[in-house]
């Protein structure tokens, strides 16, 4: 039977983009989608309070994304970017169960997913958190559209803190990373997914650990677009010829959090708490 298309003809253009996470790791997603759709409006909830949500029990997790979506639907967003692994591999059903096809939902796996199944890719490595690995669902997402496609992941739970207390270009996640590259699961790989959006804040020295030995996958690029696909295919870009207006709220306020958010969309952005 073939699948009714939602309708989201009640939804308006100039209605904002909501964005999740944990912590900072989706203002990696954010970014792109500001740099592809600069009249949109977004709003981004930081989860700063419960990260990093790959050491939480899926029971947590989807208790806190259920009550961000509702604080999202209730902001009026025409789209919700779940801009977590953790959360997308825990918790879609349930976001999507929230929402009710009132809007579209994007997640952070599933277009990842499908561009490597169906690009030349023969064995793939994915760095993630232990909730995103223990699900499995970038190997059972990968392999669903090409069952030939070797898929080995491996847990790097040290990554996020690490990020998240600012230790970027810092010999602490040099360290860390060269650990975590040379583990034997990874030995053969071609292409590597970075399966957090914490670690596109590492790119460059993941990137320098290989050299061009293996290819990188830029997801926050393929979800932004699968984003503007989604929203064209709904008549729902933002027409508008002024740059979009910005709104942060977090559970709880963090130097590296308002650090980086204001390197990325400006000095001028103010932090909202916001406590789930």
């Amino acid at each position: 039977m073939k699948k009714k298309r939602p309708d989201y003809s009640h939804l308006q253009p100039d209605q904002p983009i909501g964005i999740f996470d944990s912590g900072v790791g989706g203002l990696t997603v954010a970014k792109e989608i500001k740099r592809l759709l600069p009249h949109e409006n977004l709003i981004y909830y930081g989860d700063t309070k419960h990260l990093p949500y790959g050491e939480k029990s899926q029971e947590a997790i989807i208790g806190y994304v259920t009550k961000i979506t509702e604080f999202l639907l209730e902001k009026n967003c025409k789209a919700i970017v779940i801009a977590c692994n953790s959360a997308t591999a825990n918790a879609l059903k349930e976001v999507l169960e929230t929402v009710d096809n009132r809007v579209p939902v994007i997640d952070v796996i599933n277009p990842v997913a499908e561009k490597v199944a169906y690009e030349i890719h023969n064995n793939v490595g994915v760095i993630a958190t232990k909730a995103t690995v223990n699900s499995g669902l970038y190997k059972k997402s990968i392999r669903k559209h090409n069952k030939f496609i070797k898929v080995d992941e491996l847990a790097t739970p040290l990554l996020v803190p690490a990020i998240e207390e600012g230790f970027k270009n810092h010999p602490i996640t040099h360290a860390i990373i060269y650990n975590y590259l040379s583990n034997s699961k990874l030995k053969n790989i071609e292409t590597l997914i970075l399966g957090c959006t914490h670690y596109p804040l590492l790119i460059d020295e993941i990137r320098q650990y290989y050299g061009n030995r293996v290819r990188v996958i830029d997801s926050p690029s393929i979800v932004a677009n699968q984003l503007r696909m989604i929203l064209e295919q709904h008549n729902l870009l933002n027409g508008s010829s002024h740059k979009g207006v910005y709104e942060f709220f977090v559970s709880d306020l963090t130097k590296n959090f308002e650090k980086i958010s204001k390197k990325i969309f400006g000095k001028s952005i103010e932090l909202e708490l916001k406590p789930l």
